[in-house]
């Protein structure tokens, strides 16, 4: 979902992404030769022989989490007013949002009203999540997250964890009937915090997201898949045109849809997606995107995007998702299905937003 590495939906002005992790964290983007350097040169130094096996292979978790609790708690010690102060100015993870928080709560407001309107459950998701939740189940780099010292990682993708509770209330469907259809339609407005370093000022490495996931079960013919996709599209497009009433400008909305079978849904996927669409938002452009190249590999079968232009004009990628096998993985149960999508609500506030509120700057 991204292209060189940048994120099309989070925020800054200058972020794009082509969905919600995908290429944006592919594998092995965080652990190049470079790292690899500064980690020879720390062992090195540290005089330690099989100190990286020791930690990474031989501790058990709860060890593990015990030394390092011990490090922070005598770092921390060492910690003076002063230097605190100083980390929290230069810390780019610490500083707060240039956005007015009143804007992105009237914003929130707004989005779980849509969700409710659709059938989504919203949930509060907890700001961490499982270690390796991220490169687990969207086989991301672990890098590319802020992991903590209680085999846990700070939410760096709002539909990896929902992808997880999706996949514990399927099971519980499954246990009670084993060829369960029954959907699970979950979503969450999260404040998300990404650990790549770029040059870019517009980059921030923390924003807030709306990540929305429907599970269910294949039900043959694409009927699941474009059921979904559909339904989500249209949470995505009721949120855009919804935010006019709040004094927002998103003008020229496009919905792309990629088929990524070579071919083989292309006529399900406007039937069932496309056209059913259309109708009901007349004032979109619906359409294929058959040149996209993010994405692939991340999503299968179909993935969308939704893009608008801002108030300067500009042509802002906005949304994004797209059909995964996480829930299958997740259950070792090949008939499961996943739609996940994203909505970048912070880019939406500062690029779409009244300029009284929207551009705000501290």
């Amino acid at each position: 979902m991204a292209e060189g590495g940048r994120c099309r939906w989070c925020g800054g002005p200058a972020v794009r992404h082509d969905g919600v992790m995908s290429d944006e964290l592919e594998p092995g983007a965080g652990h190049g030769a470079g790292v690899d350097r500064w980690l020879g040169r720390v062992l090195r130094e540290g005089g330690v022989p099989e100190l990286l096996e020791v930690l990474a292979e031989r501790l058990s978790p709860t060890d593990l989490q015990t030394l390092l609790l011990e490090v922070a708690r005598r770092r921390a010690a060492a910690v003076t007013p002063a230097r605190l102060l100083h980390a929290y100015e230069h810390n780019r993870f610490t500083r707060p949002s240039t956005l007015d928080p009143l804007e992105l709560a009237r914003l929130e407001v707004l989005v779980h009203g849509h969700l409710s309107e659709h059938g989504f459950a919203a949930l509060a998701l907890s700001p961490l999540c499982p270690l390796g939740t991220v490169s687990a189940v969207a086989t991301a780099d672990q890098n590319k997250v802020v992991t903590t010292v209680r085999t846990t990682e700070v939410v760096a993708d709002v539909t990896n964890v929902l992808a997880l509770e999706c996949a514990v209330r399927r099971r519980d469907l499954l246990r009670a009937d084993a060829r369960s259809r029954r959907r699970v339609r979950l979503a969450a407005v999260q404040r998300v915090v990404r650990a790549q370093a770029f040059d870019d000022p517009g980059m921030v490495p923390h924003f807030a997201l709306l990540g929305v996931c429907t599970a269910g079960r294949d039900e043959g013919s694409f009927t699941f898949e474009t059921a979904a996709l559909a339904e989500q599209i249209a949470v995505h497009l009721d949120v855009l045109y919804g935010v006019r009433e709040l004094g927002y400008r998103v003008a020229a909305v496009r919905v792309t849809v990629t088929d990524l079978t070579g071919g083989r849904r292309r006529r399900a996927l406007r039937e069932q997606v496309l056209d059913r669409l259309a109708p009901a938002y007349p004032a979109a452009v619906f359409a294929f995107d058959d040149d996209r190249v993010a994405g692939r590999g991340y999503y299968r079968d179909a993935c969308f995007e939704i893009r608008a232009a801002a108030r300067g004009g500009d042509d802002v990628s906005l949304g994004d998702g797209g059909l995964v096998t996480w829930t299958a993985d997740l259950l070792s149960n090949a008939k499961e299905r996943l739609l996940i999508s994203g909505l970048g609500l912070e880019r939406l506030c500062m690029l779409f937003g009244p300029p009284a509120r929207g551009d705000q700057r501290m």
